[in-house]
């Protein structure tokens, strides 16, 4: 069984037991995700117009970390201008406990 969820503004094709990253969550514990797309259980398939509310995904929340360090250089040619920045994308990790289907 998978279903398709939404949060962050990013959709996530998950199953029970996968461990996904997700943007930062104010969340401990356990976390349910209503935003659900779709769901199949293999034989069927259910779609959201935009979502499912029969619906749930549950997940339990692993902590929050931050992503590689991305580069930022920024030059001006012939002016002397040089900038370098780094960015580290929080985030959270999360473990699908339970797809629910009403």
């Amino acid at each position: 069984m998978y279903a398709v969820i939404e949060t962050g503004g990013k959709q996530y094709r998950v199953s029970e037991g996968d461990v996904i990253k997700v943007e930062k969550l104010n969340a401990e514990g356990t976390v349910d995700f209503d935003k659900v797309l779709m769901v199949s259980d293999g034989t069927k398939v259910d779609f959201g117009y935009p979502f499912l509310s029969s619906a749930k995904v549950t997940a339990e929340v692993l902590g929050d970390k931050k992503a590689e360090k991305v580069l930022v250089f920024k030059q001006r040619p012939r002016k002397g201008y040089r900038r370098l920045r780094g960015h580290r994308q929080p985030y959270t990790e999360v473990r699908i406990k339970n797809i629910e289907i009403k």
